[in-house]
């Protein structure tokens, strides 16, 4: 697996954004990342000359859009322009079937950002009757993410829904719209992709998106291997529970690999912890200078999913630094009386 830093949610003077695609593309490459997703507001204009952009600086383009009306903010990504302006606050689902049905995937953009009057729109207040329609979530949205109001219910709801079965990726999206080499630090998701030579496929990319190969980070990598039996799982994939003697109990060991990537340096300090997270709440909390990788025992009782955060220090402010995606678990089988 390699993975590679994106930025999700762009704009170009096509919509509201001040950069070109070429100066926006040169300005990530500086940034050292893989690519960037178009995602211009109700257009797709701005793909015209995206091909050769890539060709000039290197960086993959995906496709996008951010569907922008009354009720909410979508993006779509690896779909050509599909129709969203008769679409209601309660029937959302036959605009997102039109993007499946293209092959490509939706995310909400910032879900809990101020509405009208402040971003008329920016809220999400469209009815999802079914949310395993939903590919993503944005629960990152701009720069210094995890510091950011309206990002607290967003993670949250994305962590109450893995709770409830769902398995909805999350993403960062800077809402990049100007290159200011003064901005604050931006979150950037990095795409577990196979170990193959570049560019990859968009299909590639597409899947990994959609099966949650993702670290949403402001820093060092996080990814997480988990041994069960003779299977090794990542991020995105289901780990099976073997039942023996009727308990839904096993030995997991977890392995977490921290980081950093040459262009984004990141110093461990003293108090930084590495927590894995689950539904079932913290179940391991280790100090970051003191990991040296070695696996982490866990039971398996009770598991639906689990993810790893990075909290610590960075540029002064004490918060969550990198989160990964979620690792699964089979159904989860009943426990004996």
């Amino acid at each position: 697996m390699r993975w590679l830093p994106f930025e999700l949610h762009t704009h170009t003077p096509h919509s509201d954004g001040t950069h070109s695609l070429l100066e926006m593309c040169r300005a990530a490459a500086e940034l050292g990342l893989e690519g960037i997703a178009l995602t211009d507001h109700n257009t797709v204009s701005g793909l015209a000359d995206a091909e050769a952009v890539s060709r000039q600086t290197g960086i993959t383009i995906i496709p996008g859009m951010e569907w922008t009306t009354f009720y909410g903010h979508m993006l779509t990504l690896g779909a050509p322009y599909c129709e969203w302006r008769d679409l209601g606050p309660h029937d959302i689902h036959k605009g997102i079937a039109r993007v499946h049905e293209q092959g490509g995937i939706v995310g909400i953009a910032h879900p809990y950002s101020f509405g009208s009057p402040i971003c008329t729109g920016c809220h999400w207040d469209y009815t999802v009757s079914d949310w395993d329609q939903i590919d993503y979530m944005e629960v990152w949205h701009e720069t210094m993410p995890s510091m950011k109001n309206h990002n607290v219910p967003a993670f949250s709801q994305w962590t109450e829904l893995l709770n409830q079965g769902y398995r909805i990726s999350a993403t960062a999206g800077r809402d990049w719209h100007r290159s200011d080499p003064d901005a604050p630090l931006a979150a950037y998701t990095y795409i577990g992709l196979p170990d193959a030579p570049l560019p990859h496929s968009l299909t590639d990319i597409i899947a990994a998106i959609r099966q949650g190969r993702l670290c949403l980070s402001m820093g060092p990598l996080l990814e997480i291997r988990l041994n069960l039996g003779d299977g090794q799982y990542g991020l995105g994939n289901e780990v099976p529970l073997p039942i023996k003697q009727g308990h839904p109990e096993a030995e997991l060991t977890v392995k977490i690999t921290c980081s950093t990537q040459p262009e984004r340096p990141w110093g461990a300090e003293r108090g930084s912890l590495i927590i894995i997270d689950s539904n079932l709440g913290e179940l391991a909390k280790v100090p970051a200078l003191e990991y040296d990788g070695l696996p982490i025992s866990l039971t398996t009782a009770g598991l639906r999913w689990l993810r790893a955060r990075l909290f610590g220090t960075i540029n002064g402010i004490l918060t969550t630094i990198a989160c990964t995606n979620a690792v699964y678990f089979a159904n989860e089988q009943p426990n004996e009386e």
